[in-house]
Order: structure tokens, then C-alpha cells, then sequence
């Protein structure tokens, strides 16, 4: 599988906000439309909304996208083995400020303990990652344990959406000579419904969806041989983590 290109790589403007811990921060298309980005919720602690979320998690959990940490660092907290993966060094080196395990790293490279996650987090808009919704749930597919769960945050609407973006810091600039850094990559958006059509085809099967103040998530898991090969996978990660 071909990595698609990696988002956030090179985006001073998300660099700088994840520093400050306030944007304020926008995805632009090339149309010129905006998407609003949490900067201060995501270098906040992790709310209770959240954490309703990481009540949900199973055994060891790695958070893709993981942005400046709130969520590995709360599950630190906790007591529970987790990791984070992004590819900002600023988000790497907020999250460990935090507590929280992180490595600098694309979900599309080699990953530690890659089918034996117990748990996969996609959260904060991270199912666009990569552009293309099939290609990424089928290499978390790859991360999880057989039975594991994925976690996904989806758009409160009924969306479908691939598009080239950059990362802005005012909704006044255009043009990359005003943005240095901020090059275009490809983005989706993906309500509850085409979620559950991309993960179909990616072997994963819904479990659960629910929506809480205004966000909306999706649980699934992978397919498992057997209901008893489950508990052993279970016991084999934590034992290697």
C-alpha cells in the first residue's frame, strides 16, 4: 500500500498554534471555504466528553493523529498503555509534555506492535487522514488485533468529502507565498453514514454509534476468527507492550 501524503507534515500555521495552545486555525480548500480547527480544545485536558469517549477503549490503545496529546495523556493517567502517532514535532513534544507516549510518525509507516492494538483512536476530524477514507481504515484494520475496536470521530452531518487543503491561521491569506509551509494535501470529511460504507469494504464491523454535546462518534471492530481467539490476542498485547 502507497502512503498517501502526509498532512500536517510541514504546516507552520499548526505548528505554531499546537506552541501557543490557541489558534485561531483553519483547514481551506481550494475553493475558499473554511473548516474551523479546535486548537484550544485539542491543548486542553481531556474533556468529559472525551473521556466518555476512553471509558470505551480495551486493553492497549494507539491514538493515530494524536495531535498535542490530551487523550494518550489522560489514558496515561489512568494507568493504561498507550501510544500516540503524528507528524508534527510540535504535537509530539506537546504530548509528552503532558505524560502522554508519542512517536513522530506517519500510521502509514512501520508502526510498534502493528496487529496487536487492542484499541485504535481516530478522533478530531482524524478520519480525513490521507484523503481517502478506504485506504485508511483498511491499514487501521492492519493495527488492530483480530476483534479489535476502532473509536472514530465522525462529522455531526451526512457527509462524503475528498478535497486538497491547506493550513491557515487567518481567514484573510491565500496563496502559499503568504503561507510558508502550508502546502496543500488531501483531506476528507465523513459523516456517520459513509463512515460505516468505507468500513464495510475495510472488514470492519459496526458496533455502536452515538452522538454527545455535539459530537458524533462510531464505534467497530475487526472481524475475529472466533470469539475465542479474542481473550488470547487480548493477553499477547499486553504481554508484549
Amino acid at each position: 500500500m502507497s502512503a498517501p501524503t502526509v498532512a500536517w507534515a510541514g504546516a507552520d500555521p499548526y505548528s505554531a498554534a499546537l506552541r501557543t495552545g490557541r489558534g485561531p486555525l483553519f483547514l481551506r480548500r481550494a475553493d475558499g471555504w473554511l473548516l474551523p480547527l479546535e486548537v484550544e480544545r485539542w491543548c486542553a485536558r481531556a474533556d468529559a466528553v472525551d473521556r466518555q469517549v476512553l471509558d470505551r477503549c480495551e486493553g492497549a490503545v494507539l491514538d493515530v493523529g494524536c495531535g498535542p496529546g490530551r487523550l494518550v495523556a489522560e489514558l496515561a493517567a489512568r494507568g493504561r498503555t498507550a501510544l500516540g502517532v503524528d507528524v508534527s514535532d510540535a504535537a509530539v513534544t506537546h504530548s509528552r509534555g503532558l505524560g502522554g507516549q508519542a512517536l513522530c510518525r506517519s500510521v502509514f509507516d512501520a508502526l510498534p506492535g502493528e496487529g496487536r492494538w487492542n484499541t485504535v483512536l481516530l478522533m478530531d476530524g482524524n478520519i480525513g487522514i490521507g484523503g481517502e477514507p478506504h485506504t485508511l481504515l483498511t491499514r487501521v484494520a492492519q493495527l488492530l488485533a483480530p476483534g479489535g475496536l476502532l473509536l472514530a470521530e465522525t462529522a455531526p452531518l451526512d457527509v462524503d468529502e475528498r478535497a486538497s487543503v491547506q493550513v491557515t491561521d487567518s481567514p484573510e491569506r491565500t496563496g502559499h507565498a503568504e503561507q510558508p509551509g502550508g502546502h496543500p494535501f488531501p483531506w476528507a470529511r465523513l459523516g456517520t453514514p459513509a463512515l460505516l460504507r468505507y468500513a464495510a469494504r475495510a472488514a470492519l464491523r459496526p458496533v455502536d454509534q452515538w452522538s454527545v454535546g455535539g459530537r458524533c462518534f462510531a464505534a467497530l471492530r475487526t472481524r475475529t476468527p472466533s470469539s475465542s481467539a479474542e481473550p488470547a490476542n487480548r493477553a499477547a498485547v499486553t504481554s508484549s507492550q
